[in-house]
């Protein structure tokens, strides 16, 4: 080991980032390598609509980051990340505060030699008047239990009452639809518990609003229809070519003149990286994600970038899509790269580029329905997958995750464990 290890700070314990950690910590250790988040545990984001709905427990599930930092090899530092000063190669991270505004860890600098943002994205609300204000957003687990507390107040104010509750999804992208068919089975799920006076097929009323021709656009029609007819199927009412022009208390309104009454919005319609990149005096896209090269590095070499903050191109007039696949996929290909410059190694003359490589989608309509397209490898063409198989894979992508953090046996042990769990527990978390 040189005398002055190489830092590595990696900001952000999303898919991407904690991944990376966790490998480059096994191979390097603390010293030469440090996470830093926010939050003090990791929830895998494709899994917020299930804590958002209720059906998944964040304090079952979540990962302490302090955990993994012990038994993968990394440092881990809880805090936000403010700006930077690239000159002397720090950044600066805000105080951390309890629920009770008590100050845990002061405003702070932390030094690196490569920095690696993988801050993710949150959603992107394009200026629409009051959606900042009235619309719920489920970008972190904070807002999806907020969202969650939200429902299971409106269910019970809602008993009885001869509207019912009206719940408005704006974006029917992937989030937007599974939080949709997520909420039409939990909601159903907790009236099961006592909600006597609340029948879902006659009062709860979900409406899905998509600005696109169809829903699911960024995915094969084929998926996208069947999407559609299974919503249709659990009573949930899919308006397409909707332009949402104002939000407000009690709802919605578009650019037609048509009202949608909400008593819970949840906004979904695209996503923007965090505001505070865009001042880091790195090059930049309007909706202030980072640009970087082939080699995931931005105007600043000593700084890189993966995952839903980063614009990358891919062939022509296309990006890298934001993706938990995408993620993982540049984790990988960084850990080579970082590795290099930990060990002082030149790298290829020229470089190396990174590759995208589309092995398909998956959409989850619930617990026992999932869609999606799987890419044959040799022929670049899309498979359409429904039914049993298509759940397997849905839930192998979240097992691949926790083998890539934990490893084999202790995925294992995991998994059964929460088989176990699920028996003796309730569908949906009532508290």
């Amino acid at each position: 080991m040189q005398a002055h290890a190489h830092r590595v700070v990696i900001v952000g314990g999303g898919a991407g980032g904690l991944e990376l950690a966790a490998k480059l910590g096994g191979r390097f250790g603390p010293r030469c390598v440090t996470l830093v988040d926010l939050a003090a545990f990791h929830i895998w984001k494709p899994s917020l609509h299930e804590v958002a709905a209720g059906t998944l427990d964040i304090h079952r599930e979540g990962l302490s980051y302090f955990m993994l930092g012990k038994s993968r090899g990394f440092q881990f530092v809880r805090g936000e990340m403010l700006g930077a000063d690239l000159q002397a190669r720090s950044i600066r991270l805000g105080a951390v505060r309890d629920a009770q505004g008590e100050e845990l860890y002061p405003a702070r600098d932390l030094a690196y030699d490569t920095l690696v943002l993988a801050v993710g994205s949150k959603s992107n609300f394009f200026g629409t008047p009051g959606a900042s204000q009235f619309a719920l957003a489920i970008d972190s687990t904070a807002q999806a239990e907020k969202f969650r507390l939200r429902l299971l107040r409106e269910l019970a104010h809602a008993q009885g009452s001869s509207r019912g509750l009206n719940i408005a999804i704006v974006g029917a992208g992937a989030t937007g639809v599974e939080l949709a068919a997520e909420l039409a089975q939990s909601c159903a799920d907790v009236v099961s518990y006592g909600l006597a006076d609340f029948d879902p097929a006659r009062d709860l009323h979900i409406t899905l609003l998509e600005g696109a021709p169809r829903i699911l656009s960024a995915l094969p029609e084929k998926i996208s229809t069947a999407a559609h007819n299974l919503l249709t199927e659990r009573g949930i009412q899919v308006r397409t070519g909707v332009r949402i022009a104002a939000v407000r208390a009690d709802g919605l309104s578009d650019s037609e003149g048509r009202d949608y009454p909400a008593d819970l919005c949840v906004w979904a319609a695209g996503i923007e990286a965090p505001a505070f990149l865009s001042g880091l005096g790195l090059r930049s896209n309007a909706r202030n994600q980072l640009v970087v090269d082939a080699a995931l590095r931005t105007s600043d070499a000593s700084v890189y970038a993966l995952g839903d903050c980063i614009e990358l191109a891919w062939g022509e007039g296309r990006f890298v899509p934001a993706r938990a696949q995408a993620a993982h996929q540049q984790a990988d290909f960084l850990l080579q790269e970082l590795s290099a410059r930990i060990r002082g190694a030149a790298l290829p003359q020229g470089g190396r580029a990174f590759r995208y490589k589309d092995y398909g989608s998956l959409v989850s309509l619930g617990h026992s329905r999932v869609v999606g397209n799987l890419m044959g490898v040799l022929t670049g063409k899309g498979l359409f997958i429904e039914g049993l198989f298509a759940r397997f894979m849905y839930m192998s992508l979240h097992l691949m995750h926790h083998f890539a953090l934990l490893g084999g046996l202790r995925t294992a042990m995991l998994a059964i464990g929460r088989l176990l769990i699920k028996r003796g527990a309730p569908r949906v978390k009532l508290h």
